[in-house]
């Protein structure tokens, strides 16, 4: 999985999907709409999603390594056997020159895959680290072990820090502080107390305590450090924004001269600490949260400088435990699987293989780019992308509810979109870093010390607009709201998105509609507040921002009635900019495949019409079983709708989807033509 270190949160990518999958270019299956895979005994206008894909989910349960199964997760499988080929090969090839991309893959895996080592070393890694903390004496050596932590790569205690574009200057890169210091997925696991909740605050208690007991603290100690540390993070929690509020852009884009910001926590000087942070010559510096910093700052003087140990203690711990012996990782997995429900480990070599493309993803990328990716795919996304462009383009002119001064400015964001395909056209060469074969940890850290030094040293340089914020295996694509570009890395161009031999209609109801969705990032609730040069700047007339306005109430509204588990319910606010992306996008690609000789004609396929291939195409890539625990967390944390509600959220505003399935008044999924949300 791609390295999530140093992203920026909501702001940095509006993916297709929650996490980033990986896939290599597998051999198309000969039907690519399999009515095997289907339960036609189900109506389409009373339940798509089962009649599309209802014997699949059937015959599909979650595997026991993993907490969720779909179309996804298979691509995801099919790719981390071609990673691990990859790395395998690299490992085993001795002769490898000094320095050369295939030397660091191998070493870099050879070592994660060396077991024997790592069990003999017990915890021993981080030992000097422990040590360090316990002999801090006050608040200010406190501070300055949360920087020492930063940027030696050990993780990122109490607040976040990062360097990014200026979302109202995105020529400039400048130093950004955000809220964070906790560990539970969302603020709610702190601040709610109902049984799910609670469930998994006394499994973290446990897994802290476990932890305090292995690196060498008494039973009773550690159950103290453990609740210790949970105070902390409440009260960190406490000051947070939730993820509804940090949708909003502007509430996020607070600048502060430093001299002022210091004014607000007289308890950090960050005259000083910016250049430890190696963010020198700052002057103004951005932050998410200003309340935050407020609140930490009354923490530093309330919190005694012996619960910060342990805090900082507990941050050593969580961000080691997965790579340090194996009571370590099964510890770690214990936690993991009373969030999630997963129910055994995932493979070591299938851990490592994501690792190592988490870690080294772009020297990885070479290797894998050579191996799998095929040029023509590079070459039919290009058109496709052309003709996406093409068929927003005519939408947002036929728009009844937008005016032409407005029209005027949307039109020029879309033509202004940058996308980039496949790979990017310059690697990082990762210069500097050192990898070696017999010391796995060690390498883990390096990787983070140098990816923190490569995100600061953008600080007074132009703009890099050539990087990508995904590795090339992965599964998934993104929109940049700052970069105003498009982003489809090489592992999402396969069946069931996209396949060269495939009819328009699998490949447009497929990766077209991803082409759409991201697109219509460019457009949505958040997208929306940024031109056409990615500035948080307004271009909206207010009349036209009120219309639109009621529209995704309209859209929010639809989603919240959808019911998950027992009264848990999708978050129609939460997951906006992504259910626009949906309905926009499939508008979008609809429009697209109708230009093509095949969306022009009436010619079935294996029993189905083009339009009904087309809609069946984007049921297929939602398909899949979720674990309950699963499913009831990321409700929490995803800003997408689940699956099934994916499925069917779009095509319900869609008069084609009622016409290509005969889909009548009575009928369960029925909306009148007057209810049907028409946006992009």
């Amino acid at each position: 999985m791609m390295n999530t270190r140093h992203l920026k949160g909501y702001f940095a990518i509006l993916g297709i999907l929650a996490a980033s999958y990986s896939s290599y270019a597998q051999t198309a299956p000969k039907k690519f709409i399999d009515p095997a895979n289907m339960d036609l005994t189900v109506k389409p206008g009373d339940d798509f999603y089962e009649y599309a894909s209802g014997n699949w989910i059937k015959n599909n349960p979650v595997p026991a390594k993993e907490t969720r199964w779909g179309s996804f997760n298979e691509l995801r499988d099919f790719n981390i056997n071609a990673v691990k080929s990859v790395v395998e090969e690299a490992a085993a090839d001795r002769s490898a020159p000094a320095g050369s991309v295939k030397k660091r893959v191998g070493d870099f895996y050879a070592a994660a895959m060396d077991s024997i080592t790592i069990e003999k070393l017990g915890y021993t890694p981080i030992k000097a680290d422990l040590s360090r903390i316990n002999k801090i004496k006050d608040i200010q050596g406190i501070l300055d072990e949360v920087i020492t932590m930063r940027v030696s790569g050990i993780g990122a205690p109490m607040y976040g820090f990062y360097v990014g574009q200026d979302r109202k200057n995105v020529n400039k890169y400048v130093a950004q502080l955000g809220q964070g210091g906790t560990t539970l997925p969302d603020r709610d696991y702190y601040l709610k107390d109902d049984s799910r909740v609670l469930k998994i605050r006394e499994a973290y208690l446990n897994y802290m305590t476990t932890l305090f007991t292995l690196t060498g603290s008494s039973a009773t100690e550690a159950k103290q450090k453990a609740n210790t540390v949970l105070a902390i993070e409440k009260k960190l929690a406490e000051a947070q924004m939730s993820r509804l509020e940090m949708r909003d852009p502007y509430k996020t884009y607070n600048k502060f001269t430093v001299a002022a910001f210091e004014k607000t926590t007289p308890n950090i000087n960050w005259t000083a600490t910016l250049p430890k942070l190696l963010a020198k010559g700052q002057d103004t510096v951005l932050v998410g949260s200003p309340k935050f910093f407020v609140s930490l700052n009354e923490m530093l003087s309330a919190v005694p400088v012996s619960d910060w140990k342990t805090y900082l203690e507990w941050n050593v711990l969580k961000n080691s435990a997965a790579n340090l012996s194996s009571p370590f990782v099964k510890a770690n997995f214990a936690f993991n699987q009373a969030q999630t429900g997963q129910k055994v480990q995932t493979p070591r070599w299938q851990t490592m293989s994501s690792k190592t493309d988490g870690s080294l993803g772009e020297l990885l990328g070479q290797l894998y780019v050579a191996k799998y990716f095929k040029p023509e795919a590079k070459a039919r996304m290009t058109e496709m992308i052309k003709n996406l462009r093409s068929a927003f383009e005519t939408r947002i002119k036929g728009l009844e509810w937008m005016s032409d001064v407005t029209k005027e400015k949307a039109l020029a964001k879309l033509n202004a979109f940058v996308p980039k395909i496949g790979y990017p056209d310059k690697w990082k060469n990762y210069e500097g870093l050192n990898i070696d074969r017999k010391t796995y940890f060690q390498n883990l850290r390096n990787v983070g010390t140098w990816g923190y030094n490569d995100m600061v040293s953008q600080l007074g340089k132009p703009v890099d607009r050539t990087r990508f914020g995904m590795t090339p295996p992965t599964v998934n694509a993104y929109y940049s709201p700052t970069m105003n570009e498009i982003v489809f890395p090489a592992g999402i161009l396969q069946f069931p998105f996209f396949a060269a031999n495939a009819d328009d209609a699998i490949n447009y109801g497929g990766i077209g509609a991803v082409i759409g969705h991201e697109m219509s990032h460019g457009f949505d609730d958040s997208g929306s507040q940024y031109d056409k040069d990615g500035n948080l700047r307004n271009w909206w007339t207010d009349q036209d921002r009120t219309k639109f306005e009621a529209k995704t109430k309209a859209l929010g509204e639809q989603y919240d009635s959808y019911t998950v588990l027992d009264t848990i319910h999708v978050n129609g606010k939460l997951t906006m900019g992504e259910n626009i992306g949906d309905l926009g996008g499939l508008n979008a690609a609809y429009t697209a495949f109708k230009l093509t000789k095949q969306g022009q004609s009436e010619e079935k396929i294996d029993g189905f019409t083009p339009d009904q291939r087309f809609f069946l195409s984007w049921a297929q890539v939602w398909r899949g079983n979720i674990l309950p625990d699963n499913a009831a967390q990321l409700i929490k944390t995803d800003p997408h709708s689940p699956g099934e509600f994916r499925t069917i959220g779009a095509p319900v505003n869609m008069d084609a989807w009622y016409k290509a399935f005969d889909v009548k008044p009575g009928d369960k999924l029925y909306k009148k033509p007057e209810d049907r949300i028409r946006l992009w």
